[in-house]
């Protein structure tokens, strides 16, 4: 970090030496080492707290995008339709369609009923076509 040679400690040692003098030095490094193991793990304590709440800062994170993301699957469940049942069938489609009243079989079968008993019976033909919805174009 400081790239701090030996010879660089030995001149740091000896003015201190010449500072302090031989009486005082023993306790002014036990002081300076007392600071600098306080100044350690004050921090170690910071950074560990500061992890500690990366940590927390991340799980919540996580945890709200894991929300979201099941509301997302939930409201593309809700959107998709159901699937049909695949129950097995005995007859054809034209038999169920026919088997199933639909709510516009009644209105329109109304209209017919009423026009038959209004007209007299040899005006009506025994089985009309069918009428082209289009006319057919030309080629």
């Amino acid at each position: 970090m400081f790239d701090i040679g030996f010879s660089e400690l030995l001149l740091v040692g000896l003015v201190a030496l010449l500072v302090f003098g031989p009486e005082r030095l023993p306790a002014a490094a036990r002081t300076a080492g007392l600071w600098v193991g306080r100044l350690k793990r004050s921090f170690n304590a910071i950074k560990t707290e500061v992890e500690r709440e990366i940590g927390a800062d991340e799980i919540r994170r996580q945890l709200h995008n894991e929300q979201i993301l099941q509301m997302e699957r939930e409201l593309k469940q809700s959107l998709q339709p159901p699937a049909p049942a695949t129950a097995p069938t005995t007859g054809s489609a034209a038999d169920s369609s026919a088997a199933t009243p639909t709510a516009s079989t009644p209105q329109s079968a109304a209209p017919d009923s009423t026009a038959a008993a209004q007209s007299p019976p040899s005006a009506q033909p025994a089985s009309a076509p069918a009428a082209p919805s289009e006319p057919p174009r030309p080629t």
